[in-house]
């Protein structure tokens, strides 16, 4: 896992112990970075590890950098903000001639009201009406899919 905290040179050390061959797709580097910073962090972050011609893939987790707490005093997560740090991430591999390896949502099929906004306009006021999680806020199925649809979009744009 992969934070705005991460110091880039520990980073290739952890790299190189765990993978002395430097064996592709043997390594699994997860973004957290959040909406708010990933144009910032993330790329000087890239450019070293691709620098140093270190075989990583690389994911995105737009869930875990963009929790914040609700006025109401839930645990919730914005749906502009996920889909903003999966653009960059996208947006941002592109630039660099790297490839995106991939996406962790938390989500479920449930008609749930645990992330604020998307097509459904979930406001604070309605994530009581049916918060289910025990842990951490999901998409429920509407936001799912019309982030899987805007991620589609994003690629054939970018391609």
């Amino acid at each position: 896992k992969v934070g705005p905290s991460t110091n880039p040179d520990e980073l290739k050390k952890v790299i190189k112990k765990i993978n002395p061959t430097n064996e592709k797709g043997k390594i699994i580097l997860i973004i957290r970075m959040g909406a708010k910073v990933i144009d910032k962090l993330f790329p000087p972050l890239l450019k070293q590890i691709s620098d140093s011609k270190l075989y990583v893939v690389w994911s995105c987790d737009p869930m875990h950098a963009n929790t914040e707490k609700a006025r109401s005093g839930f645990k919730t997560r914005v749906f502009k903000n996920i889909l903003s740090e999966v653009k960059s991430f996208f947006k941002i591999h592109k630039s660099h001639g790297t490839y995106a390896g991939g996406i962790h949502l938390e989500m479920t099929g449930q008609n749930v009201t645990e992330c604020i906004g998307g097509m459904q306009k979930i406001s604070d006021k309605d994530l009581s009406s049916r918060y289910h999680t025990h842990c951490d806020p999901r998409l429920n199925a509407s936001q799912s899919i019309e982030l899987a649809f805007q991620i589609a979009s994003l690629l054939k744009k970018i391609k």
